[in-house]
């Protein structure tokens, strides 16, 4: 759960298997959406909204045991801050009780730290974010088997580059989107999944700022993310109001 806390590029979508070791899965999607209140108040809300699945296999006395249960996690997240600018801004076959009636509940209480630095010209448009968040997350109310607590802790840094491609549609310049994000997973999280993910991402944002739409700017990514010993692809929609 631990993986679908903040709202981070790199653990937004999540699909893997290994057919060698029975084929166990998790796959993880979510949601999220972040932004200062208005430009005159720097209040800073984000909310994040994830669903995960795993299907699990056990290895008992050195042979691989299926066992007939997937595991659905909901898990929703908010934030608040207070935005403080650093410069002037610019322009086994066996069931037991708990795999039929088991459930986990979590809570969790922490923070995030986050600087942020933005250039934009009329040329090209530069943004970079470094982020360290940390979540305690503790069990209530839960099934004994599955009674516990976690540190999710994450150091990452994000980064974008937009330019006009030369095109224009609907009265502005279609622009073209390059973005890099890393991801570096500390605390209970190391090395659950893996130590850290890079995320490389490719696409076009429409600029609808010029009718009168609730939507400002369109940008549809093609994103690669390679870690330890996994490697896959993601489609990223983002929206801007």
């Amino acid at each position: 759960m631990g993986f679908s806390l903040t709202p981070d590029v790199t653990t937004g979508a999540l699909s893997f298997s290994d057919q060698s070791t029975g084929d166990p899965y998790f796959r993880q999607t979510s949601i999220s959406g972040a932004g200062r209140a208005s430009n005159t108040v720097p209040l800073y809300l984000e909310g994040t909204l994830a669903y995960g699945r795993y299907d699990p296999a056990f290895a008992t006395a050195g042979a691989q045991a299926a066992i007939p249960v997937k595991w659905d996690s909901l898990l929703g997240t908010g934030g608040i801050g207070w935005d403080f600018p650093l410069a002037k801004p610019q322009a086994a076959g066996r069931r037991s009780s708990f795999w039929a009636n088991g459930r986990l509940n979590a809570f969790g209480l922490g923070g995030s730290l986050m600087l942020d630095y933005e250039r934009y010209r009329p040329g090209n448009e530069l943004d970079f974010e470094l982020r360290y968040s940390y979540i305690n997350l503790r069990s209530f109310d839960s099934s004994q088997a599955v009674e516990g607590h976690a540190n999710a802790q994450t150091l990452s840094l994000w980064s974008r580059y937009r330019a006009p491609t030369g095109l224009t549609l609907l009265e502005r310049p279609l622009r073209y989107v390059l973005e890099y994000a890393y991801t570096s997973f500390l605390g209970d999280l190391q090395g659950v999944l893996f130590d850290d993910l890079h995320s490389f991402g490719a696409g076009l944002e429409l600029d609808s700022s010029s009718h009168d739409l609730y939507v400002t700017r369109t940008r549809l990514l093609l994103r690669y993310k390679i870690g330890n010993n996994v490697t896959g692809w993601a489609v990223g929609l983002g929206l801007s109001f």
